[in-house]
């Protein structure tokens, strides 16, 4: 995964559109060939226990392993309508600012599912909402209740911790502090982050990307800069020469205390089920004592 699509996913993603209510209230019958264009929602299809009823889904699907052999199909901007029409799919779960998809669909007639992400708390909506529009709800509730009880733990458990002014970033260029985008006050990212026992330093900023200039970075202060990384083939030494920008702010404390972490993986960007996961490894590195 490049870092360019890491931040499309991440802007792309999980509140219940007004069309995706009108249309659970009027679904059809049971759906058993499903297109999804979404990542997040393919896993948690296959978390459900549906993966069978997947028939296609985007370029940029890499979890589970079995998506492997699924058709392609495009992606959030370059869906093939001529792919998915060839697939004969009798329901399309769409991101709700494909419009000329969406259009398309509805004049092949072919039913289709909108949605867009938010907080962290509509991944679990849309989990349970899928599931109800899919004809899975209770295996929907399942996993979203587990994923409660789970996120729940984690959250008891940094309770009672110091809470490290934290930076979180997952977007900049890789040699040097430019073009930095960091998790802001909104956003499945920072929910996380709060979670994990960590305090956003631009949690007053309510919006889910900042831009952060030199100038933002010193003055937001942290003690914790985390770096979310992504990509197949990242070698140690890599990321060890990465993280070596940041020795350029020197005043920073987390720069001089050396608590800056890079955490690779795209469970970080993808908010469905394994966000769990990446709030549980998020919590390990803002306090390492506390969960080892």
């Amino acid at each position: 995964m490049t870092r360019r699509l890491a931040i499309c996913l991440l802007l792309a993603g999980t509140a219940l559109t007004r069309a995706s209510l009108i249309a659970i209230a009027q679904r059809p019958a049971r759906p058993e060939r499903i297109v999804s264009l979404i990542p997040a929602v393919t896993e948690m299809m296959y978390a459900m226990g549906d993966g069978a009823r997947v028939a296609a889904v985007s370029n940029y699907d890499n979890f589970p392993a079995d998506v492997a052999r699924l058709p392609r199909v495009g992606g959030l901007h370059d869906p093939s309508v001529e792919r998915i029409l060839a697939i004969k799919p009798d329901l399309v779960i769409v991101y709700a600012t494909q419009k000329e998809l969406i259009e398309r669909l509805d004049r092949a007639g072919i039913a289709y599912f909108s949605y867009q992400h938010k907080a962290l708390p509509d991944i679990l909506t849309t989990i349970r909402a899928i599931g109800a529009r899919i004809g899975s709800a209770p295996r929907a509730e399942a996993v979203a209740s587990d994923m409660e009880r789970s996120l729940a733990d984690i959250r008891r458990k940094t309770a009672s911790l110091p809470r490290p002014r934290t930076l979180l970033v997952f977007e900049r260029d890789p040699a040097a502090l430019r073009n930095v985008f960091a998790s802001g006050g909104y956003g499945f990212l920072h929910d996380m982050l709060e979670i994990a026992g960590g305090r956003n330093v631009f949690e007053a900023t309510k919006q889910q990307a900042v831009q952060a200039s030199t100038e933002m970075l010193i003055a937001s202060r942290p003690d914790v800069i985390i770096e979310l990384l992504y990509g197949d083939h990242l070698e140690s030494a890599d990321i060890a020469k990465q993280l070596r920008a940041w020795d350029a702010l020197a005043s920073v404390p987390a720069v001089r205390t050396h608590r800056i972490s890079a955490l690779t993986g795209d469970e970080f960007v993808v908010p469905g089920p394994r966000i769990v996961q990446a709030t549980l490894v998020l919590a390990r590195a803002i306090h390492p004592d506390a969960f080892k």
